[in-house]
C-alpha cells in the first residue's frame, strides 16, 4: 500500500483533482469534508461520471463524481482478502485502515508489484 494519503475537499473542481492525480502520479484521491473522509475519487470516476456525462470539469465539484462509502480493509488482513474485496466490488483502490482510521491506499498496481516481486 501507499502510506501517503492525498486528498481534497468535496467542493474542489474535477480539474483540480485531475491536476493532483497528475502531480502525485496516483489514480485516486480521498475526498474530505469537515475534517473527515466522505468518499474517494478515482480516474475512472472522473472519466465515467464526469467527462463522459458531459459535465464541465472546471465547474463540477468532486462530490458529484466521487464514490462513497469508502471501501476499506484493516491492515492486518491478508492481501488475498484485499484482492477478493477489490474483485467483488469492482474497484482498483482500497483504503487500508488501522482501528477504522485510514492509514493508506492499496491499488491494483501495489498488488501487481507484490505478486511480481518488483519494488
Amino acid at each position: 500500500m501507499s502510506p501517503e494519503i492525498h486528498s481534497l475537499g468535496q467542493d474542489a473542481a474535477l480539474t483540480e483533482a485531475g491536476s493532483l492525480l497528475k502531480k502525485y502520479k496516483i489514480g485516486s484521491l480521498l475526498v474530505n469534508h469537515e475534517k473527515r473522509y466522505v468518499g474517494i475519487l478515482t480516474e475512472a470516476d472522473i472519466c465515467r461520471k464526469g467527462v463522459a456525462q458531459g459535465l464541465d470539469p472546471a465547474k463540477t465539484p468532486v462530490k458529484i463524481c466521487m464514490s462513497n462509502p469508502i471501501i476499506s480493509i484493516e491492515g492486518h488482513e491478508p492481501i488475498l482478502e484485499a484482492v477478493q474485496i477489490m474483485k467483488a466490488k469492482g474497484i482498483r483502490h482500497l483504503a487500508v485502515t488501522e482501528n477504522t482510521t485510514i492509514v493508506g491506499i492499496l491499488s491494483v498496481a501495489d498488488v501487481v508489484r507484490y505478486y511480481s516481486g518488483v519494488e
